[in-house]
């Protein structure tokens, strides 16, 4: 690490956000897959295939592939919005904690600082979609 705060010495600025979720993981990972799910952490209109290399595009223009796709662990996919002239990689991961689950989202390769902040708040408000979308789904369940 570096002096300054969220900067890597090999990836770049980053930024994670976590929470235990008390929800089940299968639970949590069928969400974060499902279509309002992804739509949630990746964007609108994306067609997330879990084969490794599968390219995806949001409705607002943001596109990228898919790196790695573990279920009931993570998904991991460049990330590049439609106004950025840079990549960046996304990770979204699962740990079973009985029922419980932690949820990560962690981003690198962020330009610099400013970037950094900014995508702190957008996965915090992520962070808190995903929670009100399970919250509402394990209601539709009962």
């Amino acid at each position: 690490m570096t002096d300054e705060v969220g900067r890597t010495k090999d990836a770049g600025f980053q930024i994670g956000v976590s929470k235990t979720l008390p929800y089940p993981a299968e639970q949590v990972w069928e969400f974060l897959t499902d279509d309002d799910g992804v739509a949630l952490w990746l964007g609108a209109g994306a067609d997330l295939s879990p084969g490794k290399g599968a390219a995806y595009r949001t409705d607002e223009g943001a596109k990228g592939e898919v790196r790695s796709y573990r279920p009931l662990d993570r998904v991991r996919v460049t990330y590049r919005p439609a106004a950025w002239d840079h990549d960046t990689t996304v990770q979204v991961a699962i740990r079973a904690a009985g029922e419980k689950t932690m949820l990560r989202f962690h981003q690198e390769w962020l330009a610099d600082a400013e970037e950094r902040g900014r995508q702190r708040e957008h996965w915090r408000a992520v962070m808190a979609a995903v929670e009100e979308g399970l919250a509402v789904s394990g209601s539709d369940a009962s």
